[in-house]
């Protein structure tokens, strides 16, 4: 089971499992042409077939799509271990792990499926059909167990890390942003996160951006929670690179974080992509942070680097001594976004099949 504290929510204890615990179903949203894929839709649907083929081998994978048919016909042709599950429901985007259900447990062994606010990572894109995947998914029978209605808090996924004992990682640039929940302090910020996910402690990164990111610093970008007290982080050593300021603080602070047995974290840093830009020239944030745990394997995201991929790829097998699949986010990283960002997991008790 997972680790077990004090916080209390209508007289049970619960608890966010860490990624590395939860086994079950990998959440994605496919893109279409209602998205801001269009201009470039053969181009993802390749990379999200690459993501299927990985992942189905080796767990179960669920899609959601407006129209499911276009999405089993490309997927046709493939084979897998594991089954692929179909949802038809209305998204505006595909950003699964930011508008996704979130699972706690309590302990009476009862799931909960919390449904958070998504409005657009601030108001900065449309989200009112995305908004409605949680409840859709829940409505359509194919997620079971108690549905949490958090609706009137904005949270997304990607900004936050539990290690499953009661810690959460996040940054002040994204969730204490005002068009979140603005009107909301920092402390009363804790004491939601807290009562809504059964944490017992929030730390918090002031500093750690990437350039092009549309998250206001989602801590999926920058640094990871990991099994033994160990925290992944994207580090920078270039002094001419516009992130080796805020990578470096961001570093101090994670060198000054305690554990809740009050001992330093084992701090593992990952190698910085080299600059890749869009067709404007413009800087996109590329990250190997963005890797999905499961407790089958570590998928991480490619960039073509051949130097960086594969340090990367060696590092994270250093950590959690797993297998490492790798998947090419080329086409992922020119809409802002990389692995972890376009997938959910689905612990496998929440799963109506």
């Amino acid at each position: 089971m997972f680790g077990m504290y004090s916080t209390i929510m209508m007289n049970k204890t619960l608890t966010l499992p860490a990624e590395w615990e939860t086994d079950g179903t990998i959440l994605l949203a496919w893109p279409h042409a209602d998205t801001d894929w269009s201009y470039m839709l053969n181009e993802v649907t390749d990379c999200y077939v690459d993501i299927v083929k990985a992942i189905a081998n080796r767990q179960p994978v669920a899609i959601v799509a407006p129209d499911c048919q276009i999405v089993k016909d490309r997927l046709s042709e493939i084979s897998t271990k594991y089954p692929i599950y179909y949802i038809t429901l209305p998204t505006n985007d595909t950003w699964a792990r930011d508008f996704g259900p979130l699972s706690v447990v309590d302990d009476a062994g009862q799931w909960h499926i919390c449904d958070f606010k998504f409005n657009g990572w601030g108001l900065k894109f449309a989200a009112d059909k995305d908004n409605m995947v949680t409840r859709g998914l829940c409505d359509s029978k194919f997620l079971v167990g108690r549905y949490d209605n958090n609706l009137g808090f904005v949270l997304e996924g990607g900004s936050i890390e539990s290690d499953g004992k009661g810690t959460i990682l996040t940054t002040s640039r994204c969730l204490l942003s005002p068009n979140r929940n603005g009107e909301m302090s920092k402390g009363e910020i804790e004491r939601e996160l807290k009562r809504r996910l059964g944490a017992s402690r929030i730390l918090w990164l002031n500093h750690g951006f990437l350039a092009g990111d549309d998250t206001d610093s989602h801590i999926d970008t920058l640094a990871r929670l990991a099994p033994n007290d160990t925290i992944i982080y994207v580090g920078c050593n270039d002094e001419t690179d516009e992130h080796y300021a805020e990578l470096n603080a961001m570093k101090h602070e994670l060198q000054n974080l305690k554990t809740a047995d009050g001992n330093p974290y084992n701090l593992v840093e990952l190698p910085f992509p080299d600059k890749i830009f869009d067709y404007d020239g413009l800087r996109l944030p590329a990250t190997y942070a963005n890797f999905l745990v499961t407790p089958h394997a570590v998928y991480m995201p490619t960039y073509g680097q051949p130097q960086n991929d594969l340090l990367a790829h060696q590092m994270l097998k250093i950590v959690f001594q797993q297998d490492i699949v790798d998947v090419d986010c080329r086409p992922l990283i020119k809409q802002h976004g990389s692995l972890h960002c376009v997938t959910m997991q689905l612990p496998r008790q929440v799963i109506c099949i």
